[in-house]
């Protein structure tokens, strides 16, 4: 039996099919091809189905896969615990994001751990939707929510929790700046996808909540709130960091500065595993420094 074979297997099937495997292991598609059809012959049995959409497993195939996929997994692990002690981390790391996170905090971390280990790979996809972690075989799933994550099947770390507020054109509200918070239901409002209401708290520890019925904009793009946002079309709520450059150019002016939005808070959701990749530890190790001196220079936690 050829070990290496059985490895190969569980890629093809871990990233969905032989083009992505190949991609993530820079191998030719065709020895992976190889390697799971001569598992077949010496197995006597098919383990995949194949056409030119899409792969599915057999009955043996889901079978085997069940029984080998977690040693393996923990053989590669730790693997790459070893060679990450010896100073050298490799392979592939995937990593899924949301936009409006994903676009301003991730790619310096990335292009330092890149430099640092000239044979790792990495691959953010900057998701509008939530993510599948493990349909999709990401490494790390990033996810930002408004409130605590519920207990999952997942591992969950909280990595960031970035300060929002509202943000409109100086041409929109003109001289009347408004002072509380209901005092929006007289403005065009740019809504995130799942937004129903947003929440505020007062300097003085009074809360006020804003239905969003009706809003003139809803987009889980904060790319397109933003810009709407900066053409006079609404009051769009909005983490500091991603406008900050257009408050400083004046195309964006804050308001209700009295009262503070509920953060984001992002999570980074990792598969259940005993033992957590090098890469993946240094990738977070790497945002977690990053974000601490983001707070540090925006005075939030």
């Amino acid at each position: 039996m050829n070990w290496d074979d059985f490895d190969a297997f569980c890629q093809v099937v871990d990233h969905g099919g032989f083009t992505a495997a190949a991609r993530a292991l820079d191998r030719p598609k065709s020895s992976l091809s190889a390697a799971v059809a001569r598992l077949e012959t010496q197995m006597g049995t098919r383990l995949l189905e194949r056409s030119t959409r899409s792969l599915r497993l057999t009955e043996s195939g889901e079978s085997l896969y069940r029984d080998i996929a977690g040693p393996f997994t923990q053989l590669r692990e730790r693997a790459g615990e070893a060679q990450a002690r010896g100073g050298t981390v490799q392979g592939s790391l995937r990593i899924a994001a949301p936009y409006e996170f994903g676009a301003h905090h991730l790619a310096q971390v990335a292009c330092e751990l890149m430099a640092a280990h000239p044979e790792l790979r990495v691959q953010i996809d900057v998701e509008h939707a939530r993510v599948a972690l493990f349909e999709r075989h990401y490494d790390i799933v990033f996810s930002a929510t408004d409130h605590d994550l519920a207990p999952s099947s997942v591992v969950a770390r909280r990595v960031f929790s970035l300060a929002r507020g509202l943000f409109a054109a100086p041409q929109l509200v003109g001289g009347r700046l408004p002072a509380h918070p209901d005092d929006l239901t007289a403005l065009p409002l740019l809504a995130g996808a799942d937004d129903s209401e947003w929440e505020f708290t007062g300097a003085d520890g009074a809360t006020a909540a804003l239905a969003l019925r009706n809003p003139r904009l809803r987009s889980a793009n904060a790319g397109i709130r933003l810009q709407a946002a900066v053409a006079g079309l609404g009051v769009a709520r909005i983490t500091a960091t991603y406008c900050a450059a257009d408050v400083a150019a004046g195309r964006l002016v804050p308001l209700l500065p009295g009262w503070r939005c509920v953060p984001l808070r992002v999570y980074a959701l990792l598969p259940g595993r005993r033992l957590m990749p090098a890469k993946v530890r240094l990738f977070l190790g790497g945002l977690e420094t990053h974000a601490q001196a983001q707070q540090q220079a925006t005075g939030t936690a």
